[in-house]
């Protein structure tokens, strides 16, 4: 075919609107086909009000079928438009009783709204949807993105926030923004927001691609932070190859420097046997050195090496000396981290050389590129979010007073015990909460000292496995009429409210649909088939999703015509398209509108000590305890958990070294413990709560023969010894001992 042919195609116009743009930004993907004399734009064909996306998304344009296509096209042929008055409008107003109709590019010059979501609803000019103004909404202030002026006045052109105050945006910025940044990472440029900020650009207009971000598609566009420093720096190079030489395992290997990364030395030109000793180049050193202030200096040397050795007229450095840095009016002590180690009254400081290499602290570009190779973004999101969840908590605990108020249950029977302690009239949630375990004789049952954490613990695996929900590992509420009569749902909110603020563990197993619909309402959310649990429902929906005639969607319908009639969703069906209205009307009852009153109990039992109302401004953030099981625990994690506190003796050092090894051993499963039982030990409780410890972890090494756990103080007490054979051996007696009697005393029956 001629290039003169190849160019007319290509310039066909789209047959809705007559346009030949070819602007995806705008009008969406253009295709052609050349075999039916075809031309669309994308967002055309989307927005058009009498074709259904029919096909698979490789099939036609995106699922929309040649044949349906062209069926719109002649639809539309009839329809004049109400702005340029030309045939081929096959947009219409949503809104009732009005009767305009329009192209998809003369709509946005007229300043249409085109809602890409749902079923790609259009308004005209008249009845689109708008902001309301704020009350300080006069003046004018910077647009976020472009930093030019904005009026404070909501239009089509300018729009506001719902999460941020006073905050203003042009139309054109925050569309642009949008297609660049895809519906993973658009979100609010003030506060962070992610779900109300889209779904109100979503309903003015703003078209957000389901697609990643442009920066995150860019071909390795991360590739320079996975490059190491590969240069002697050294004032002279003793490498006969050059200085960008290096030689892995051997003198002429390149070591880094450990604080910035951005300088290098041969070992034989520092005079470093290994490369895991420490070095710092000139420069961080005396940065280190300055930062230091008047605190007393710890170094430590290469055995090899004197502090500057002379060779010829060049300088060799050597192995790095290092300072425990301070902050500002730290004279009293200082916190260094990494692991967590506090050194005050009492207790010497301890230098960070006497860490094991695998816990002193990383470069930066170390951090960086390990985060780049092993961390998602979502997983780093998700730990941002319930960080902020935990400080949320922690002002909704300013609340509690001391006045303590004690709950008698009883272990064989947690479930009835908590129910009737909940639903006396003398239960304040606001006053603390004291956990007394009995037996069948009204005994009390000993070593209860960390009863509230067990208890709360036992009772969201209680109510997770109860009849108040159903479904796998993420749950919906399901419809327990006997419940709904004794006021269960009701109580369930309030202890999942209860247990959050009192230090107790998230509830972790709600589904995403379920933690939805608290936070923005039944009508706002869209139920999926895995919000589905019982079997035959979900084989009724998949029967008629799957008919691929109407002879197969009618007597799917047949079959189960009794359950539709009865649901109030049995209605005629006209066209094979119908099939995916019908399902979505299933699942909304089944889901949603089935369970309308225990879920109006439920919330307002999660509105106890405010709980509900903080899930509702800050939506994210609570979703990663809600809808997210808590993070596994790690030997990182544990060693992060615990500020050690290094008292005056020989073998601190090496006490540190014994600790971290042992955390490792016990991930790896090479000790007679778990992570659980060392924390259990030392807090109480085998997971760490979403609103954090109160007070912090600690990690004490004294002069003692056996750990002691303090678990009202959340301080591990372990003793020094030798060698890491006896620490280990010592260690693994005690806890598993220990662990093991509180089990079994707790578990005992009448």
């Amino acid at each position: 075919m001629s290039e003169k042919i190849i160019g007319c195609l290509q310039n066909l116009p789209c047959d809705f609107c007559q346009r030949t743009d070819d602007c995806p930004e705008k009008y969406g993907e253009k295709r052609t086909y050349e075999e039916f004399n075809l031309s669309v734009h994308y967002y055309c064909l989307l927005m058009s009000s009498g074709i259904w996306q029919k096909g698979e998304e490789e099939e036609g344009f995106y699922g929309f079928l040649i044949e349906d296509i062209q069926k719109e096209i002649n639809r539309a042929a009839r329809l004049k438009c109400n702005i340029c008055k030309k045939k081929g409008a096959s947009i219409g107003c949503v809104a009732s009783k009005c009767k305009r109709s329009y192209h998809f590019p003369c709509g946005i010059e007229r300043k249409c709204i085109f809602q890409f979501r749902e079923n790609f609803p259009s308004y005209c000019w008249k009845h689109r949807p708008t902001q309301k103004p704020t009350t300080n909404s006069k003046g004018s202030s910077q647009c976020t993105i472009c930093l030019e002026l904005v009026e404070h006045s909501p239009s089509y052109t300018i729009l506001t926030t719902p999460c941020c105050k006073n905050v203003w945006f042009h139309r054109d910025c925050l569309q642009r923004q949008a297609l660049s940044a895809g519906v993973f990472f658009f979100r609010c440029p003030i506060c962070n927001n992610k779900e109300n900020f889209q779904n109100e650009m979503l309903r003015m207009g703003v078209h957000i691609p389901e697609k990643d971000a442009s920066w995150e598609l860019e071909e390795n566009a991360y590739q320079d932070l996975l490059q190491c420093y590969q240069h002697c720096d050294i004032r002279r190079c003793l490498c006969k190859d050059g200085r960008d030489y290096s030689e892995p395992d051997s003198k002429w290997e390149i070591k880094r420097c450990q604080c910035c990364g951005s300088s290098g030395t041969h070992l034989a030109c520092s005079s470093l046997t290994t490369c895991e000793q420490n070095w710092e180049c000139m420069e961080c050193r005396s940065i280190l050195a300055a930062s230091n202030g008047n605190c007393q200096k710890w170094r430590k040397r290469s055995q090899t090496m004197s502090e500057i050795t002379d060779i010829g007229d060049g300088l060799l450095e050597e192995p790095s000396l290092k300072y425990p840095r301070q902050s500002p009016g730290s004279h009293l002590g200082f916190v260094v981290r990494s692991p967590k180690r506090m050194c005050h009254s009492g207790f010497t400081h301890c230098s960070p050389l006497e860490l094991p290499s695998s816990n002193r602290l990383m470069s930066p570009t170390s951090l960086i590129s390990s985060s780049v190779r092993n961390l998602s973004q979502r997983k780093m999101q998700l730990g941002m979010q319930k960080r902020e969840a935990s400080s949320l908590l922690r002002e909704l605990r300013s609340q509690i007073n001391p006045k303590p108020i004690m709950l008698n249950i009883n272990k064989q029977n947690i479930w009835d015990s908590a129910l009737k302690s909940f639903q006396k009239r003398s239960f304040n949630p606001a006053n603390t909460i004291e956990v007394n375990y009995i037996n069948c004789n009204r005994r009390t049952q000993m070593n209860a000292c960390s009863s509230k954490e067990d208890f709360f613990q036992s009772l969201m695996l209680l109510l997770q496995n109860s009849s108040l929900f159903e479904g796998g590992s993420s749950k919906n509420l399901s419809f327990d009429s006997q419940a709904l009569k004794d006021n269960l749902y009701y109580e369930a909110g309030k202890m999942i409210a209860v247990s959050l603020v009192h230090g107790g563990p998230s509830p972790s197993f709600f589904s995403k649909t379920l933690f939805n619909c608290l936070v923005y309402g039944t009508e706002n959310v869209k139920p999926t088939m895995e919000d589905v649990a019982d079997v035959g429902v979900l084989e009724t929906i998949m029967k008629i999703k799957s008919a691929m005639t109407m002879n197969d969607l009618a007597s799917a319908i047949s079959d189960c015509n009794e359950y539709l009639s009865t649901i109030g969703c049995l209605k005629s069906i006209t066209a094979l398209c119908d099939k995916y209205i019908l399902v979505n009307e299933i699942l909304d009852y089944h889901v949603i509108k089935r369970t309308l009153s225990p879920f109006e109990s439920f919330r307002q039992g999660l509105e106890t000590l405010g709980v509900w109302g903080k899930m509702q401004i800050n939506p994210d953030a609570f979703c990663s305890i809600f809808c997210h099981k808590p993070e596994k625990l790690s030997a990182k994690l544990l060693g992060d958990l615990f500020t050690i506190h290094c008292s005056p003796c020989t073998y601190k050092a090496r006490s540190l070294e014994f600790w971290m090894g042992y955390l490792q051993e016990a991930e790896d499963g090479e000790s007679g413990i778990t992570l659980e039982d060392i924390l259990v030990f030392a807090t109480g409780t085998s997971s760490i709560p979403a609103i954090g410890f109160e007070p912090e972890p600690t990690v004490k090494f004294m002069n003692v023969r056996y750990p002691v756990g303090n678990k009202h103080l959340n301080c591990l007490e372990l003793p020094i010894t030798k060698s890491y054979e006896k620490f280990k051996r010592i260690l693994d007696f005690t806890i598993r001992s220990i662990v093991r009697l509180e089990t079994v005393s707790l578990c005992s029956g009448c």
